[in-house]
């Protein structure tokens, strides 16, 4: 493992609208994330898991103390920065944003679109490939609305890890599936990062997987009042 944090979070605040409106949203988080974790963000609703799960994925810039992702500051960053960190990223949310007029390989292809170097032949290959491994690789021509809600979020995975990235950020992924579902989709998940040696920062409600967890982080009120270790039981 690299010595140094692939997510490493420092004194940082952020604060949401100008003026008299404004309003501080993360107090002074500090926090250390390894390269091939899986760390779990819970807490209640409006305790600003969500938040950090956008600055952290470069969604927008970090305002005050230090974000540092795959060694480059995003504190202040500029947008030409953000999108090349979000290059090195996966998302998953729990509306699993994939676009009802393309096939299943065509929106897994997706997630190679911005990458510059990669030829349609190989970008086909590698979605068909992917679709594979979660299981979907009889439905490359199925249209979203052919498929399950498990199968859709099959397919966003897909999409997350075709780039191979170094880190996945998930937002309530098994939200709106059932626990066969989301357990299903959880354990896909943790398969393929420890495959790809990749990073999951994951934010959830769902006390249902928080084993597949390494560490998880319990947010209340903007304030980062737990961080954990989850101990296996022998």
């Amino acid at each position: 493992m690299s010595s140094q944090p692939v997510i490493s979070v420092k004194n940082l605040d952020h604060y949401f609208g100008h003026g008299q409106l404004r309003k501080q949203v993360l107090f002074d988080i500090n926090l250390d994330i390894n390269a091939g974790e899986i760390i779990i963000m819970t807490g209640p609703s409006g305790s600003g898991k969500t938040t950090l799960l956008t600055l952290a994925g470069g969604l927008r810039s970090a305002q005050s103390g230090s974000l540092q992702i795959l060694e480059q500051e995003l504190c202040g960053a500029k947008t030409a920065q953000l999108t090349q960190v979000r290059r090195n990223n996966g998302y998953i949310f729990q509306a699993h944003n994939l676009h009802g007029s393309l096939t299943v390989l065509q929106n897994v292809r997706m997630g190679l679109e911005v990458h510059n170097n990669i030829s349609p032949a190989e970008m086909k290959a590698r979605s068909a490939q992917m679709l594979e491994e979660v299981g979907l690789g009889h439905r490359l021509n199925y249209y979203p609305d052919d498929l399950s809600g498990g199968q859709k979020q099959r397919v966003a995975i897909a999409r997350a890890l075709v780039g191979r990235p170094k880190i996945v950020l998930a937002d309530e992924p098994t939200a709106a599936l059932d626990s066969k579902s989301g357990r299903d989709v959880v354990n896909l998940m943790q398969k393929l990062a420890k495959e790809q040696y990749c990073t999951i920062l994951l934010v959830t409600h769902d006390n249902r997987i928080l084993d597949i967890a390494d560490r998880i982080v319990y947010m209340e009120d903007g304030k980062l009042v737990n961080d954990r270790a989850v101990v296996e039981a022998s």
